[in-house]
């Protein structure tokens, strides 16, 4: 064990020898000081003090003045006061000042053992905690990703592997970080084995999961209340642990009462899935009934012009009264900025629909921006990076607002993205596309094992472009690359978030109820 020095300050320190010597037979280093003047001093000239062990009542300068001038110039020492006064407003006092524990004289050796224990081994006893909780959840997870899941099972599981990632990554245990990373690249594989399985046949006979162009139907509309102003938040490019980490934020002033889930569409890209998600049909339906609002791949234009048309049609389709509704996508600071003003206005409206595109725009700007992927380097800090902006963002203020009011907020996003680490070869004519982890074209040529293929895409409710167009996905994480130049494309797009293909984080998405505490 790295020896630990504790600074000791007390105007009796001579009758605490039998402490002191306690603890240095324990491997700790003791210094000795009789007031809070030398304390302070100390803490100066020694940048070595782990803990600090404070009496209350000094000659001089007190307990809590010396307490207020460390706390201010080395805040990141903790400190036990040390008292034998148990007067309340001395204990709020110190509290408030930030003390990491408080001991009432006399102290005996086994309190002072317990404070160290919570202190200074505390990272410690909670990763041995967590590596053992995973270790034998390990075995289970395992058992159950190879067991023939169905889609309902794979959610649970992929959830389960979520919160074992957040609750790892807390623990900074590298270790069970390393053996998890690859417990969910194994569940990755076979879930991409079940969707090529299943995908097509869930359309055929109508029998999967909730789907993108069902989630409103299903999961928004069914909940709604006319007595109750309904906010849907659609965060683009929303993953689940990324909600996770965003809960608590969220839950300070919402308390949560439903967390489910949706599958995206495939492609699991914007075009095709949040137009799915508005419109309450797949792409080729869209295609057929409102040809003037879709565009395919290959085509000039925005993809998602018409999504405030497309939700007034599904509206219409679905409500046999009027629903008084409103429709705002933010995709600038400015747009962000409108929102915040306004948010309280749009409460008059049954529904108020938000899409929000800063999460979708991070992914994309990692990819080009040097600092970026160095400030997002993994998942764990694209999390972080989540977290920083929302706390920061006129997104959380706008939430803030309406929190005073009684509201339904649902929360839910059109897709994921994964991390990208392993190139595929593709051969395509100038008409295929150019995504990463989707193509669609003629003539494609490309590895097997390494795609679901889709050369009827009607048969996946898709348009189809030409007659011979063919669409594939890529499994896992696998990204797509054209021969030309293939090792700088390799290098500047390995390690990068993207969407469109099939893996538990694009596909399984958070659909979130709340309401307003």
């Amino acid at each position: 064990m790295e020896k630990i020095t504790i600074l000791w300050a007390d105007d009796e320190i001579d009758l605490l020898k039998p402490q002191l010597m306690f603890l240095r037979k324990r491997g700790y280093e003791v210094i000795e000081v009789t007031n809070g003047y030398d304390a302070i001093e100390e803490c100066e000239e020694n940048n070595d003090i782990d803990v600090i062990f404070l009496d209350e009542s000094m000659p001089g300068i007190t307990g809590l003045e010396t307490l207020a001038k460390i706390k201010s110039e080395f805040p990141q020492i903790p400190v036990v006061m040390i008292t034998k006064n148990e007067a309340e407003n001395v204990m709020e006092e110190a509290i408030g000042a930030q003390i990491s524990d408080y001991l009432i004289k006399p102290v005996n050796p086994n309190q002072i053992l317990l404070s160290l224990k919570k202190i200074i081994k505390t990272d410690t006893l909670v990763r041995e905690k967590t590596a053992n909780d995973y270790q034998q959840d390990f075995r289970q997870i395992f058992m159950e990703i190879n067991s023939g899941l169905d889609f309902e099972q794979w959610a649970d599981v992929y959830r389960k592997i979520i919160n074992w990632e957040i609750r790892i990554d807390e623990a900074n245990s590298t270790e069970m970080a390393d053996i998890l990373s690859m417990q969910k690249s194994e569940a990755n594989t076979e879930f991409s084995k079940y969707i090529v399985k299943n995908y097509l046949r869930w359309l055929e006979k109508d029998n999967g999961p909730v789907m993108s162009n069902n989630l409103m139907r299903q999961k928004i509309f069914t909940k709604m209340d006319h007595e109750i102003p309904t906010v849907f938040l659609l965060l683009d490019n929303l993953r689940y642990d990324q909600w996770k980490i965003l809960e608590p934020i969220v839950n300070e002033l919402f308390k949560t009462e439903e967390e489910d889930y949706f599958y995206s569409i495939l492609p699991t890209s914007t075009q095709y899935s949040r137009n799915a998600i508005f419109a309450g049909m797949m792409p080729s339906e869209i295609e057929r009934h409102y040809k003037k609002w879709w565009k395919n791949d290959h085509e000039e234009g925005g993809k998602n012009l018409h999504e405030k048309d497309l939700l007034d049609e599904q509206i219409r389709r679905t409500f046999r009264h009027p629903i008084r509704f409103d429709y705002i996508k933010v995709t600038n600071v400015h747009h962000a900025k409108l929102l915040n003003d306004n948010i309280l206005d749009y409460l008059h409206n049954d529904l108020t629909v938000v899409v929000y595109n800063f999460i979708d725009m991070l992914s994309h700007a990692r990819t080009e921006m040097e600092v970026l992927k160095e400030l997002a380097g993994d998942e764990k800090a694209y999390r972080s990076l989540t977290l920083s902006w929302f706390k920061n963002s006129p997104l959380w203020s706008a939430l803030q607002k309406i929190a005073e009011r009684d509201v339904q907020l649902f929360i839910s996003t059109d897709h994921g993205t994964i991390r990208v680490n392993h190139p595929s070869k593709v051969i395509g004519d100038r008409e295929t596309t150019t995504n990463l982890r989707y193509k669609v074209g003629r003539n494609l040529n490309y590895k097997r094992n390494d795609v679901l293929e889709v050369r009827n895409p009607h048969k996946a409710f898709l348009p189809r472009p030409n007659v011979s167009s063919t669409f594939i996905f890529a499994k896992e994480d696998k990204f797509f690359l054209y021969p030309n130049n293939y090792n700088y494309y390799n290098n500047y797009y390995r390690n990068t978030f993207q969407h469109g293909g099939i893996s538990l984080e694009e596909m399984i998405c958070p659909v979130v109820k709340l309401r307003s505490k």
